[in-house]
């Protein structure tokens, strides 16, 4: 356990960055080469305004005082999968953070590029087009053409009340973008959701290349000779002509030894049940039965929201599930609180958006994980709940995470399986650590009320939210008892985390215990804090 310290309340050091409007704010550094995805190492620049320090980071945490410096001139070499994120200095002056992902692979030829995306929920152009834009432009910065994108389900917000045109717009809103990209030969493959109205509705929406379905929502794709099927997770479960359709039709690919060795790609909007993210908001356990005896499938799902930085977020036993975040805003577990403008909330949403970004070799798919937008933001705002933040975004094109790896290693479907890596079997096992002498300790909000600081902790993955506790050292009594989030899911991640205390008095005297914890629940030991007089 890290020893307890017993400190007297302090005003926090001076913040890191002010509003970007002030004149003596110094600009963001801008980089030489720009965020994506490279076939070599890139040797990045930055460009830096005269009389300023820039600092940067290459773990996605925010750079501060005691951060690396740059030397002007001379390039950092990327040559690996990394988030780059700068902040300029001047004086006692900071620019905002931003960062910029960069992806590095080699110049072997993928058998395919897909987007996979899901959850756009779109109701109108106003609060789109930009958006869109913007998201459009980051899918050009990793995929400048890419075969395919999968629109898994969701992509309008009709609950029951006759919003079906609303997909004209989105039909609109991605052929403007696919023209102005110069992505008018990538495929478009679309699944329906709980919130897309009917199966006519969505025909009526979009060209019928995009939906080609034979009346019941699921159909058979190829992209590039690699064959995408597409499953109605709304009506699976009853359906015994999709249930007969689908087992049939991967049996015939997986038969195929001309196809060995190579993934068979679903689309489904709902997660199949007892798969990704220990089985959160999962349905549909006949299709979990029904992809079980074909261990090449690999299927992509959305409906959750649920972030994709989470690890938990891949997993295999029989198949391969793969959640594919959401392009409207985000969800964490529930249960957990956020540290927000007002203090502690019970907050599961926050306003940004992922997609992942596919790459089929002969020998494995590498699945890469892309936020569209990451920007530290609430979800209300004067107290309106709105998922409508819009661009510019500094943290766009930036990685959530580790890129995964899936090999299809075996002859026989057994071998196969045994050589998945992604398994409940193989969890991690790492616990998060502070690596501050002091990791904790009392300051002052911006409000002058009295706030534990977390100096975070760090992990091989992430570190998944902390389990707060602060008491009257006197009476005992619990001021806060919380399991707080840890921003993980933005871009760059705070480096600290100001906890507030209420109900505490000028001579009172506190104890804090925090623990960080993982998403597996691996916790650290407890840090511990005596504060006050």
């Amino acid at each position: 356990m890290i020893a307890a310290a017993s400190v007297a309340l302090v005003s926090p050091a001076v913040a890191p960055a002010v509003a970007q409007a002030d004149p003596a704010t110094p600009s963001a550094p801008h980089v030489t080469v720009p965020g994506g995805r490279y076939e070599h190492a890139v040797d990045v620049k930055f460009q830096v305004a005269r009389g300023t320090t820039v600092r940067y980071t290459l773990d996605g945490t925010t750079p501060t005082r005691d951060s690396r410096v740059y030397s002007p001139g001379r390039p950092l070499r990327i040559d690996k999968d990394t988030n780059v994120t700068a902040v300029a200095f001047h004086g006692n002056r900071a620019s905002v953070p931003v960062s910029y992902g960069y992806l590095i692979k080699t110049a072997e030829k993928p058998l395919a590029r897909l987007v996979v995306m899901s959850d756009v929920h779109v109701g109108g152009h106003a609060a789109n087009d930009k958006k869109y834009e913007s998201f459009f432009d980051t899918i050009g910065s990793v995929f400048p053409k890419p075969d395919a994108i999968l629109l898994n389900g969701d992509m309008i917000n009709d609950n029951g009340d006759g919003k079906g045109p609303d997909h004209k717009i989105v039909s609109e809103i991605f052929q403007a973008n696919l023209a102005r990209k110069r992505m008018t030969d990538t495929q478009v493959l679309i699944s329906t959701g709980n919130h897309d109205d009917s199966l006519a509705a969505i025909r009526a929406g979009y060209p019928k290349a995009w939906f080609p379905d034979s009346g019941g929502g699921y159909y058979d794709s190829q992209v590039n000779g690699l064959h995408v099927l597409t499953v109605n997770t709304e009506t699976y479960n009853s359906d015994t002509a999709q249930r007969a359709w689908l087992k049939q039709r991967l049996a015939a690919i997986t038969a195929d030894r001309a196809y060995a060795g190579k993934p068979v790609l679903v689309q489904g909007h709902r997660p199949a049940t007892d798969t990704v993210m220990d089985g959160q908001q999962a349905s549909n356990p006949r299709l979990t039965e029904d992809l079980s005896a074909f261990p090449q499938a690999v299927y992509f799902s959305g409906h959750s929201h649920l972030n994709i930085n989470d690890e938990r977020s891949i997993q295999q036993r029989d198949f391969t599930s793969v959640n594919d975040g959401s392009m409207s805003y985000v969800e964490m577990d529930h249960g957990y609180q956020m540290v927000t403008e007002k203090g502690l909330a019970d907050r599961f949403e926050s306003p940004t958006a992922q997609a992942l970004f596919v790459e089929v070799y002969k020998d494995r798919t590498e699945i890469a994980r892309v936020n569209m937008a990451a920007d530290k933001h609430d979800i209300y705002t004067d107290g309106k709940w709105s998922a409508s933040w819009q661009p510019p975004y500094a943290s766009a094109g930036t990685l959530s995470g580790p890129t995964w790896t899936v090999r299809l290693k075996g002859s026989t479907n057994q071998q196969i399986k045994d050589n998945f890596t992604y398994t409940k079997a193989a969890r991690n096992t790492v616990a998060p650590k502070f690596t501050t002498r002091q990791p904790l300790s009392a300051v002052r909000d911006a409000k002058g009320g009295t706030a534990v600081r977390i100096a975070q902790a760090t992990d091989d993955q992430m570190v998944h939210h902390y389990n707060v506790d602060i008491t009257d050292a006197a009476t005992g009594k619990s001021l806060v008892s919380s399991k707080v989030l840890s921003d993980y899911y933005f871009m760059p991640r705070p480096n600290t985390l100001d906890i507030p205390v209420p109900g505490t008095v000028a001579r009172g005297r506190y104890v804090a215990r925090v623990v960080a914890v993982d998403a597996y629940g691996n916790a650290s030991p407890a840090a511990s804090l005596t504060f006050g007089k």
